[in-house]
């Protein structure tokens, strides 16, 4: 396997230039315009306090050199503690600042990150890793806010370096033309770093990415794994992501942590050079003891800043790789492309067609090809058929999270991607086969569509499914908290709270992909009851598991590879001899009829005879 296997960029991800990157960035400090002149002024405090200094010192020597006065000495002292109390305050009330501007800037970025994610259309999350999009919103989005700290840096390097250079072109100008004569060889070498650390760094948040990713799928998997007893599997899997991520991030450290040192190493063959010629000419008594210091002094402070400056595009490579990867995220072109934004305002009457629609997923077989169907305003039908036939593609298809890629939907003669995909969707009422719920209590999740519905309306509402008993067996009634993803609650429990949570809602179109799981004849009943309710006042599309499902609907589809091959109530449909309908009944719902179980229990009866 090879040592970056794993750490290939996503589909979305995008190649920005540093300008862009910094254009894009710069937005986000916009708001903060004002503290960070506060922060810039403080940088040239600093910046002049550091470097007084060195000046300061070299002219009290050579005063103190010429009269011996210990005055000169304890003013001397007061001076340079008074500027060590001065960098140390401002440094304090900068470093305040700026950390206030990078917890505002990350706030902002992760909520326009999470945003766009949430906004993404389903089929994204159908192709992307749910752990590698948090990795982004949450790690990314930290490291782009360490630019602000290097930004500030960076004008408390280029003020001091400017100020130091008058200050060594005044003091010594041919030994400061010869010092500068090693810049652009120091510049050009940190430039070499910069693709390198580029490089590294994406490496090491893509490997963060997938150890995020692990985490997040092993989480939300562990009673599977705990049913087949996998934990060591799981935890190989964990581990080869971690120590992947380990060695990237060693390599990434690797080559920042070369920058400094290899700098250093040029910074230093120019010192001892400067050091020589300067050395020789004092002795020649060209400049004095204390210029001599002074320079050397200056020369010291001004590497530094010369060095952070050169390394700038080596370290800021962290904030533009994850600043890349961000905005990768929030810039993904919707897959679902809506033509305009007409609002929804009136409650839809619920009239669907379906006018030749051709739909495919992603690189995959035609599921949909020159499909019609007409779906007439409160009527309530069902889908059946193989897997594969395409029951589910109609649902998502309605609820408009996939794009179809030819011919056109209709809701209520309106092109549904002419309508405004919020109002639209508020207006459906929409139940999964594995129902989700938050954490929280069931009360709580059952108003989530429609926070304002008083608990006394849902007790109403609830009262009339089995006459409330569904209640009763729950811990705490409304107030029984359901856990994580509703795993306090049993799946006919779960189902329940999903359709009080349509009922409640009182959708125009009602869309059920019906859970294939078993559940005792008692909560069948009860969950009967609530899809009654819901059928009575809304257009259904119900993809049905349930033999009582498909009794209770005006007309039944049955679906093969896309294509509707019958139609008709449930009676009608086994008249048909030989009928595709009539095969399904006897593989997938005759067991559930009453006279199955009757004769079935014959069967039984006479075989103990």
């Amino acid at each position: 396997m090879s040592f970056f296997s794993g750490l290939d960029t996503e589909a979305y991800d995008r190649q920005y230039t540093d300008r862009q990157l910094i254009n894009r960035m710069a937005s986000y400090f916009r708001p903060h315009v004002r503290r960070l002149g506060v922060v810039s002024a403080l940088v040239v405090l600093l910046a002049l306090s550091g470097a007084a200094l060195p000046i300061v010192v070299a002219r009290g020597v050579d005063a103190m050199a010429a009269s011996m006065d210990a005055t000169l000495m304890w003013l001397l002292v007061a001076v340079v503690l008074g500027t060590g109390i001065i960098n140390w305050g401002a440094n304090w009330l900068r470093r305040r600042i700026t950390q206030r501007i990078v917890g505002d800037v990350i706030l902002r970025l992760r909520a326009d990150a999470f945003q766009a994610a949430a906004h993404h259309d389903l089929s994204f999350y159908d192709r992307f890793s749910s752990g590698r999009i948090v990795s982004r919103i949450t790690s990314d989005t930290n490291e782009f806010g360490q630019v602000v700290v290097l930004v500030t840096d960076l004008v408390a390097q280029i003020v001091q370096a400017a100020i130091l250079t008058v200050v060594l072109l005044r003091t010594e100008w041919r030994l400061a033309l010869l010092l500068f004569a090693f810049l652009p060889g120091v510049f050009l070498l940190a430039l070499g770093f910069r693709s390198l650390a580029r490089r590294v760094t994406r490496r090491g948040m893509r490997a963060m990415a997938n150890v995020n990713a692990a985490i997040k799928e092993t989480v939300s998997g562990i009673a599977v794994a705990k049913n087949f007893r996998q934990e060591a599997g799981i935890y190989n899997e964990f581990d080869a992501a971690n120590w992947q991520s380990f060695r990237v991030n060693v390599q990434r450290g690797f080559v920042l942590s070369l920058v400094f040192p290899t700098l250093n190493a040029v910074s230093g063959i120019g010192t001892s050079i400067l050091l020589y010629v300067g050395g020789r000419q004092t002795l020649a008594g060209t400049i004095s003891v204390g210029d001599w210091y002074l320079f050397l002094s200056s020369l010291e402070r001004f590497w530094f800043p010369i060095l952070n400056l050169s390394s700038f595009w080596a370290q800021i490579q962290s904030g533009l790789s994850a600043s890349e990867r961000v905005f990768a995220l929030m810039d993904v072109n919707p897959a679902v492309q809506q033509r305009d934004n007409q609002p929804v305002e009136t409650a839809l009457r619920g009239d669907i067609r379906f006018e030749n629609v051709d739909f495919r997923y992603a690189g995959n077989e035609p599921i949909l090809e020159n499909f019609n169907l007409h779906i007439y305003p409160g009527e309530s039908i069902a889908l059946v058929g193989h897997t594969g036939a395409g029951k589910s593609s109609i649902a998502r298809l309605v609820a408009r999270f996939y794009e179809f890629q030819a011919g056109r939907i209709l809701v209520d003669g309106r092109d549904i991607r002419s309508l405004d995909l919020l109002s639209y969707r508020k207006q459906l009422g929409i139940v999964s086969q594995s129902p989700f719920l938050f954490s929280g209590t069931v009360l709580e999740n059952i108003r989530y569509a429609r926070p304002q519905a008083s608990a006394e309306e849902i007790i109403a509402l609830a009262m009339q499914i089995g006459n409330g008993e569904w209640l009763e067996t729950l811990p705490n009634g409304l107030e029984t908290e359901v856990g994580e993803r509703g795993g306090r609650l049993s799946m006919g429990q779960r189902q329940l709270v999903a359709l009080m949570r349509v009922l409640v809602q009182r959708p125009t179109i009602f869309i059920l992909d019906e859970a294939t799981a078993s559940i005792d004849p008692f909560t069948e009943k009860q969950i009967q009851q609530a899809l009654d309710l819901i059928l009575h006042n809304t257009t259904s599309i119900l993809i049905a598991h349930r033999l009582s499902t498909v009794k209770a609907v005006d007309r039944i589809l049955v679906l093969d590879h896309g294509k509707i091959i019958e139609e008709g109530t449930h009676e009608q449909l086994l008249q048909r001899e030989g009928g595709h309908y009539a095969a399904l009944y006897n593989t997938y719902f005759r067991h559930q009829s009453l006279e199955y179980v009757e004769q079935r229990g014959a069967w039984l009866r006479k075989g103990e005879t």
